[in-house]
């Protein structure tokens, strides 16, 4: 029995209305962020008569280091991504594939360890950054990051890794490949979709990342975007136009990377067209 038309029109309008409210914030923001002189929230008849223009962004990338602070968030993310995926990888292809002794009692610990709150963590890793040395640099925080993201990165990897058939292997091992032939040449091309989306989830949850950064840089050159971010909200918090034109600019190489990323992104029949039984 088909769907009558207008429940399938009831179903539609509350799907756009909610798209609408979702979006109408994220409109409002950048709309804002066109207003030269926004010392209040605009109302919409002002919103919606503004014409598009980059002054803000201009000003708000030149005040207060404001593009150093970007550059510094860059750095640090990129380093870190790249370093959690890659030992990520290497370690969710150990677990997949290698038997051990406490296999799986170790991949537990791993994964008790992703429900222990980061704030806790804060002080015993402060401490052990400030044994080594490494308070006030960037080796610091890529070693809190790092080692933070291959639990995540594992833990999603693993799945993926378990689900590609041993018969691959076969070819590789035949024509005298060993394992890192197998996993180079193997498991990452197979598995690009879920790393393509744990890129995205590790770039933003690095690049947002603020306490852990505030706790270990303490060179205000060395600073990263949300740290700039909050002080620049606290002194110009009363120009919307410039603190949300900073928000948009600090959003700008998430949106970015998801659009790079979006035909990697997880999806079914990954492996497809392989070998079959």
């Amino acid at each position: 029995m088909k769907t009558k038309w207008y429940l399938q029109l009831l179903v539609y309008t509350v799907i756009i209305m909610g798209a609408l409210a979702f979006l109408f914030p994220f409109v409002y923001m950048i709309l804002t962020s066109f207003i030269k002189s926004a010392y209040s929230l605009p109302r919409p008849k002002e919103i919606f008569s503004v014409v598009p223009n980059l002054d803000n962004y201009f000003l708000v990338w030149n005040k207060n280091n404001f593009a150093r602070y970007f550059l510094n968030s860059a750095l640090v993310t990129v380093v870190s991504m790249v370093g959690s995926m890659l030992l990520g990888c290497l370690t969710a292809y150990g677990f997949a594939r290698f038997q051990f002794p406490g296999k799986e009692l170790l991949f537990r610990v791993f994964l008790l360890t992703t429900m222990i709150p980061g704030v806790i963590n804060i002080i015993p890793q402060f401490l052990i950054i400030k044994n080594l040395g490494l308070v006030s640099t960037y080796w610091g925080l890529w070693l809190i990051y790092i080692g933070g993201g291959v639990v995540g990165s594992t833990f999603f990897l693993r799945g993926f890794f378990q689900s590609i058939p041993k018969e691959y292997e076969e070819s590789v091992l035949i024509d005298g490949g060993g394992n890192w032939r197998i996993f180079w040449n193997i498991y990452l091309p197979q598995s690009l979709p879920a790393i393509g989306t744990l890129a995205v989830l590790s770039f933003q949850g690095t690049w947002e990342e603020y306490f852990t950064a505030l706790v270990i840089i303490k060179d205000e050159a060395m600073r990263t975007l949300p740290i700039a971010l909050l002080m620049f909200n606290d002194k110009y918090a009363t120009n919307y136009g410039w603190v949300f034109a900073a928000s948009i600019i600090a959003l700008i190489p998430t949106v970015l990377l998801y659009i790079v990323f979006q035909k990697r992104f997880v999806q079914g029949g990954f492996n497809e067209g392989g070998v079959k039984g």
